[in-house]
């Protein structure tokens, strides 16, 4: 089997869904037939293609969207197994990649209140809550685990508003959870295919306007680099 950014990203992807944990360097080269070093760059260049987030030190995988290889406010169960997502839109993305029903445990801002999300037969079950995203798409990658993990959930306008104050943070867009769960569908519809490729950011602004993410924090250039 070739290892290329689909290759790669399909066996990181099958691995996390079916064992719950991204794999290792190792697990990688063997499943390959190629050497460590290797394996350490195609990660490296899937990377700069925004297909994964790597370990600063070790290059190993720390995030894979809609997964997270780490602890995070997102807890995603399913009768077959357990992920953290790293952010509302993620956990969402989770649920409509695994395509069964899911629970998502959060809290609501990432405070005390815990919550839990049901989805079932593909229909999302809770409604009066809503997703806040304050960093602007541009922005996104500069540092992706920072940016997921201010996209949370809330059952008010208002605490959005208070919780801004409370952490000197700058209100983004809010969207209600039922758009998120329909716009994850399609954002997330393809990751797990062999043939994946990562969008461009001509299409996510595409998408985003598809499910009327307008909102100056959507915005991005409309150019054929990777999002």
């Amino acid at each position: 089997m070739e290892l290329n950014h689909a290759s790669l990203h399909h066996f990181a992807m099958r691995h996390i869904v079916d064992a719950g944990y991204a794999p290792s360097i190792s697990e990688i080269a063997a499943a390959f037939t190629v050497s460590d070093d290797e394996v350490i760059r195609r990660l490296r260049a899937l990377e700069e293609y925004h297909g994964v987030v790597l370990h600063a030190a070790s290059s190993e995988i720390w995030v894979m969207h809609p997964f997270s290889n780490a602890p995070t406010n997102f807890w995603i169960t399913s009768k077959n197994g357990g992920w953290w997502g790293n952010c509302a839109w993620c956990s969402l993305g989770v649920a409509a990649l695994l395509d069964e029903d899911v629970s998502i445990t959060t809290t609501l801002g990432a405070e005390s209140k815990q919550i839990v999300i049901e989805i079932k037969e593909g229909k999302l079950l809770n409604e009066n809550l809503y997703i806040h995203f304050p960093i602007p798409m541009a922005k996104a990658w500069d540092n992706v685990p920072f940016t997921c993990s201010t996209m949370l959930l809330f059952d008010s306008e208002k605490a959005i508003d208070d919780w801004c104050h409370r952490h000197n943070m700058k209100r983004g867009d809010v969207q209600a959870i039922q758009n998120i769960w329909a716009f994850s569908k399609v954002w997330y519809g393809n990751h797990l295919k062999p043939n994946w490729v990562k969008w461009t950011a001509a299409e996510a602004k595409a998408i985003f306007e598809r499910f009327g993410l307008t909102h100056p924090i959507w915005d991005i250039p409309a150019t054929q680099s990777r999002f």
